[in-house]
């Protein structure tokens, strides 16, 4: 089963945009992520729709934070991006008469719902600023002393 990575690639993406002054093009943006323009600007385009994100055409345009980042939470991103299922397994739903299946997925649905709201909840706490402020500390770890 295919993971979605969207909500990590939208906190690069914003982590990248968080440090930098100026915007930032989706060919830029892009290059940070190895992918394609094309699909920058879709995924750019539900945070602009959020008002997370703002653009700007032309020679000085692009993309750029339009919002607190204090304001933003992981729950915030995960919503925009559609409420993605946080999980990649899931329950076998080929039998659905069968006795054995029913008990199964009782059991698996509850956990799966448990750890959803305890992941989510989490989400909620966890904001742009947050996350930037860690960036910034790392950052400045890895740089050389002077001295």
């Amino acid at each position: 089963m295919r993971r979605d990575s969207r909500l990590s690639s939208v906190l690069h993406v914003l982590l990248h945009m968080a440090e930098g002054e100026e915007p930032m093009t989706s060919e830029k943006l892009a290059e940070c992520m190895c992918t394609n323009p094309v699909v920058v600007r879709r995924t750019m385009g539900l945070l602009r729709e959020a008002g997370i994100v703002a653009s700007a055409r032309g020679h000085a345009g692009g993309w750029r934070i339009s919002t607190d980042l204090h304001a933003v939470t992981l729950r915030d991103l995960h919503q925009v991006l559609g409420e993605p299922a946080v999980f990649a397994i899931g329950n076998r739903n080929e039998t659905p008469d069968c006795l054995v299946e029913q008990v199964v997925n009782a059991a698996l649905d509850q956990a799966f719902t448990d750890a959803e709201a305890l992941l989510l909840e989490r989400f909620a706490h966890v904001t742009l600023a947050s996350l930037a402020a860690d960036f910034s500390r790392r950052h400045a770890a890895r740089r050389p002393q002077k001295g």
